[in-house]
Order: C-alpha cells, then sequence, then structure tokens
C-alpha cells in the first residue's frame, strides 16, 4: 500500500471533502498516514476564509517541495480546496512542485487525476460546475474519521454575496444533494457506529431551495432522519438567520434526535454595518429570530460568529456588536479580525480599512466579552443532570478524562478510569469553566 497525507485547514466541510478523497484514494491503494514524512502523496486541502489560513497551505507545500528536491523523493503534491479553486493555474507559478491542483468543485475527478499525475502530467481540474458529489457518493465509500460524529454534506455553495466573503468565489452557487442519497448516507455511518449525524451546509437551512421537482426542505429531510432507527443524535449547521423557517424550528422541538443547538452567525450588531456587508437582516430581525427560538427550545444553545474591525466600523458600531451579545444571551461566538478576500467587494475599500492596531485591539475586547458570556452559559447548568455522548478518553495530569457533548453541544470533562467512548451518558454537572463543564457520571 501506497500512503498518503492529507493536511486538512478550514471548517467542517473541508473536514468532509477529505474524508472523501480519502474514500477515493483507498481504491488506488492508499492508505492514510498521519506521518508526512513517509508519505508518497501529499496533499493540503486548504482554507481561504482568513489570508493566514492561506499563507499556511502555501508554507505546508513549500515545505514539501523541499523534500521533493533535497531527497529526490518519488513523492506527489496535490493543492486542493478553496485557495486551489480560487488560485487555479497560478499555484504552479509560485509552487512549480506541485502536481496537481484540485478546486472544490472537481473532488469526484480525483481517480483520473490520480491515474494523470503517475503518467508524468500536471494536472489543474478547477473549472465551476453545478454537479453536485451525488455521483461521486454511489462510486465511492467514504474514508471517515475514526469517532462518534459523521459529518454530511448536505449542501454546497452561498447565493449570498456578503461582501466579505471568498465562498460564492470558491465553493459556487447553492446546490443541494438528493434527499435518498443523504438518508443512504446516513443509514450507513449509523451501521458503522457513529452515534451523531452532523449536516453540512454553508446555508444548511438553504437546502431544497433549488429543487425544481419536489418541495422538499431541511424540516422534511429531519424528520425523515429523525425516523431512522436506533440512539443517535442530529446537528445542523450553519444557519443564516432570516432561512430558519417557524416550521423548521417546530421540527426541532418535536424530533426527538433533533438536538437543542443553533449556529446562527450574526457577525456584526449594529445595523448599518450589516447593511454594508450584505446580511439581509437588521439588529432588530436578529433578534426576533433568537427570542423565537429561545422561546420554543428549552435549554436551547445558540452560537454565532462575529468580524472585528470591518472596513468602515467605528468605535460605537462596534460596541453594539459587544451589547448584541450581552442582549441576545449568545452562550458561544467564533471571532475573527476582518481579512481582505480577493474578488470580494470590502476588498476594494482600501479607504475604509481599520487600522491593524484597532482592529487587533476590537479582537482582543471581543474575545473577552465572548469568554464572559460563555462562562455565564455554562454556570447555569451547575447542578442539572445532563445526557453527554463521550467523545474521547484520554490522560490529563494523571487523571483518566472522558470528554464529550451534551445535546446542547456543551463540553463536558468526567473524571473516569473506564473508557466510555460512545456511549451516552447521565452526567450530573458539578462545576463551570469558561471553556467546559466539569461532572460526575450519575
Amino acid at each position: 500500500m501506497k500512503k498518503v497525507y492529507i493536511d486538512t485547514m478550514g471548517c467542517q466541510m473541508n473536514k468532509s471533502d477529505t474524508e472523501r478523497m480519502l474514500g477515493m484514494l483507498s481504491h488506488f491503494d492508499y492508505e492514510e498516514t498521519k506521518i508526512p514524512e513517509e508519505a508518497d502523496l501529499l496533499m493540503v486541502n486548504t482554507c481561504s476564509i482568513r489570508q493566514l489560513s492561506e499563507d499556511k497551505s502555501f508554507s505546508a507545500v513549500g515545505t514539501w517541495g523541499k523534500w521533493k528536491k533535497e531527497l529526490k523523493k518519488n513523492i506527489k503534491i496535490g493543492f486542493c480546496g478553496c485557495v486551489a479553486q480560487q488560485k487555479a493555474e497560478e499555484i504552479f507559478k509560485r509552487a512549480p512542485y506541485v502536481d496537481f491542483v484540485l478546486g472544490t468543485h472537481k473532488i469526484y475527478a480525483l481517480p483520473e487525476i490520480i491515474k494523470r499525475i503517475n503518467n508524468g502530467e500536471k494536472v489543474c481540474e478547477c473549472a465551476e460546475t453545478n454537479k453536485t458529489e451525488d455521483d461521486l457518493a454511489k462510486n465511492y465509500e467514504i474514508e471517515r474519521v475514526k469517532g462518534v460524529n459523521a459529518w454530511i454534506p448536505i449542501t454546497e455553495g452561498c447565493n449570498n454575496f456578503c461582501t466579505y466573503c471568498i465562498v460564492p468565489y470558491t465553493r459556487g452557487r447553492e446546490r443541494s444533494r438528493q434527499p435518498e442519497l443523504i438518508i443512504k448516507e446516513a443509514k450507513d455511518a449509523l451501521l458503522s457506529g457513529y452515534k451523531e449525524i452532523t449536516l453540512l451546509g454553508q446555508n444548511v437551512d438553504s437546502y431544497g431551495k433549488d429543487f425544481k421537482d419536489k418541495n422538499y426542505r431541511l424540516a422534511q429531510l429531519l424528520r425523515d432522519l429523525n425516523a431512522l432507527e436506533g440512539n443517535f443524535r442530529i446537528r445542523f449547521v450553519t444557519s443564516y438567520p432570516t432561512d430558519i423557517t417557524d416550521e423548521l424550528i417546530k421540527t426541532a422541538v418535536e424530533s426527538d434526535k433533533v438536538c437543542e443547538y443553533f449556529h446562527i452567525p450574526m457577525q456584526s450588531g449594529s445595523t448599518p454595518v450589516l447593511k454594508a456587508m450584505n446580511r439581509r437582516y437588521t439588529r432588530e430581525e436578529y433578534a426576533k429570530i433568537v427570542r423565537k427560538i429561545r422561546d420554543m427550545v428549552p435549554d436551547v444553545t445558540i452560537t454565532s460568529d462575529f468580524i472585528a474591525g470591518f472596513p468602515g466600523e467605528t468605535e460605537e458600531q462596534f460596541r453594539e456588536t459587544l451589547t448584541a451579545i450581552d442582549e441576545f444571551e449568545l452562550d458561544y461566538c467564533n471571532v475573527a479580525a476582518y481579512s481582505p478576500r480577493e474578488k470580494t467587494v470590502a476588498a476594494k475599500w482600501v479607504d475604509k480599512f481599520i487600522p491593524e492596531d484597532v482592529k487587533d485591539e476590537r479582537f482582543q475586547r471581543l474575545n473577552k466579552k465572548i469568554q464572559e458570556n460563555c462562562l455565564k452559559s455554562n454556570k447555569k447548568y451547575v447542578g442539572h443532570e445532563m445526557e453527554v455522548l463521550i467523545e474521547n478518553f484520554y490522560e490529563h495530569k494523571g487523571k483518566m478524562i472522558n470528554t464529550g457533548k451534551t445535546r446542547n453541544f456543551k463540553t463536558v470533562h468526567i473524571e473516569s478510569d473506564m473508557d466510555l467512548t460512545g456511549q451516552f451518558v447521565n452526567v450530573k454537572i458539578t462545576e463551570a469553566k469558561t471553556w467546559y463543564l466539569k461532572g460526575i457520571q450519575s
């Protein structure tokens, strides 16, 4: 068997793409290795959301290029993912030791690419396509990362064109997978022992909007998955605020396997900044959505995303983001300083760019606010009994720890000498930390 190493950067969608690529490569006598030095095929699956991620991608292949030259090894190097889709042939100029460039639209072309590079060709497959991966799913199994959670992409791409975001340019327009193939993939994962299904999409609640022959949306898919036999959980990420329907919320409440968790990126607490971002809601409209979910879903966790230092953002507008986190009682948020991305509208507003020191100072204040709110949210559960799906078992400072997630996505650590990975455990919460809870098995 030949060995392949894939360095995966970015979101769950990239991790899911990597699993699919490993599945295809297994048909060509490749097995995964976690040690890049022993690989015959080295691949980076890139993320272009931030400049730092892009820089890390080129740094990785730069190291591999030195190995290829200095060690005279017959290794092959692949540059995949969102940066590949964005840069295409340019990558060969910057990194001439790369053997193939594979964009997000053409993952299903990987088997043919392997044949071609083994014949000495350099290959670039980055043409945009309206295809989904459904044809691929029929022909190749998925080499899932060992664990309890199976990621299943249900929709690809985005139609929103937020002014800061590169996703519509790297992932294309929204394309929904056929429900019967998603359900089959979920059944296969459950039969393989996975205990949690996470449905993925850049805008997961837009699922089914593009179907011409049927009226089938995310709520129906959740109901069909919920009807499958077995003890397992269902999650879905990421939601666009105005695509969250009453039917979707009601379905989440009525479906016993669907978890009490919504990830709803807000990006800014200021309505004028939201307008400049081309987000299709105001602060007040976001507030109504959050209140409705909290009223309808007991013990729900709502998390979000925010950007600090968007072009033109004033100090007063930034403070509106801080107050939004408090007002909406957001349980946790991913935060980032604004990073201009080529092709996006906001990247052209150079005269509105926030100085780096101001942007960094806002980023630090935003992080501090998130930490405060996360701890406040966690403290609510001390003394409660919660069901935890154990994900990992490891040693920490001489003690054995089981760690897992509650239905509402709280991380819980339990001291135990017994490996409970993959089990649903009832836990009494005894202590709250900023990023996790502590508990004892009850």
